[in-house]
């Protein structure tokens, strides 16, 4: 659901607003003149987005590398790895 809150309400009810990107840990579009100008977001929604971002790229940057032909590792290969690297 997409939340439109009017410029105007942000300085005179900030609390509620931030309770609403709490509750729906959705952004809430801060418009002015019918322009969206800003985006209000709960900082823990704002940090899962960010690190399911982050991870994507991870994702997206070693399929391109395996589709290049840079040499990959089996699930049992990094496994090994990982239990090495974790062992120390």
């Amino acid at each position: 659901m997409v939340y439109i809150e009017p410029a105007t309400r942000l300085r005179t009810d900030y609390n509620r607003i931030a309770d609403l990107a709490r509750r729906t840990a959705e952004p809430v579009y801060i418009t002015r003149n019918g322009t969206t100008e800003v985006v209000v977001m709960d900082i823990k929604a704002f940090q899962q987005r960010e690190l399911v971002l982050k991870l994507g790229n991870v994702v997206l940057e070693g399929e391109l590398k395996r589709r290049n032909g840079t040499a990959t590792l089996s699930i049992e290969e990094m496994e090994a790895l990982l239990k090495k690297y974790a062992e120390g």
